[in-house]
């Protein structure tokens, strides 16, 4: 799997006695999660996983050199059941997906690590994360942060229908890996789905709507594509990979220097004493 983690940020590179010497409640770890699973017939099936440790790592080059962040091996499987049909796809169920999560923060908790970041770069992860960062703040005290996709960015020059129904293998993520790793598209193969127009509002809606209804890719994109990827170009991709890397990094250093509330408890910390 190609990554673009700075090998000085990459905790698996670390021997256990380097492990020993960070100062457990001032370093920050940022648990990767994403997919295995198809994007069409022009992008490949670690799409979602390649796009996470591109933006990571292009967000972690920007830290200041004393900042303690490291990432921590990515969580390549997702919940991508709704990709299933497609060959290639490889799933976990939401109950296993939430289940290696929770083991992983138990064995941080248990080591003495106090901050961690689940940062996810698929969608069908996103609920779960969500719910993740709460229960594992609650069982183990931990703090937790979620941090989702490119950090927020507008992506500039994006259609409005791209931009709202652009969902999976569309221009954003074809211009990301045109930009960082060409030979893994083939732009001969391009196919356009949308799974909603923005132009025709209804009432129900796929998602981020107050009503929504529940879909399967097979449903309705024969070719797996839930966008249109013609308009997408490297230098879209470059621009676009250093504004989310911009944004990230600004979000990992604000999760860095997080402190609760004044008068905030500490979970485990009651537990202890319990």
């Amino acid at each position: 799997m190609k990554t673009w983690i700075p090998d000085a940020r990459n905790f698996a590179y670390l021997n256990w006695k380097q492990v020993d010497a960070l100062a457990r409640d001032q370093t920050l770890l940022v648990l990767p999660t994403a997919a295995i699973e198809q994007h069409g017939h022009h992008l490949p099936l670690a799409t979602d996983t390649l796009i996470n440790c591109l933006l990571l790592g292009r967000a972690l080059e920007k830290l200041p050199a004393e900042l303690a962040v490291y990432a921590l091996p990515p969580l390549c499987y997702g919940k991508s059941n709704e990709h299933l049909g497609f060959p290639g796809t490889l799933s976990l169920s939401a109950g296993t997906f939430m289940a290696v999560v929770r083991d992983l923060g138990a064995s941080l908790a248990g080591a003495g690590f106090r901050k961690l970041v689940l940062y996810n770069t698929h969608g069908g992860n996103t609920s779960l994360v969500d719910v993740l960062a709460r229960d594992l703040r609650a069982e183990f005290g931990l703090q937790m942060f979620a941090l989702h996709g490119s950090g927020g960015v507008s992506f500039t020059g994006l259609g409005a229908q791209e931009r709202a129904y652009g969902f999976h293998a569309g221009e954003v993520e074809t211009a990301f890996l045109l930009a960082a790793a060409r030979e893994l598209v083939d732009t001969s193969a391009y196919t356009v789905n949308y799974i909603a127009d923005v132009s025709k509002p209804e009432v129900l809606l796929p998602e981020n709507a107050a009503a929504t209804f529940a879909w399967l890719t097979r449903d309705i994109a024969a070719s797996g594509v839930m966008g249109d990827p013609r308009a997408a170009t490297a230098e879209n991709g470059e621009r676009w990979i250093a504004e989310a890397a911009a944004r990230l990094a600004q979000a990992l250093q604000a999760m860095a220097s997080y402190a609760p509330p004044r008068g905030a408890t500490d979970p485990q910390a009651r537990n202890t004493h319990e």
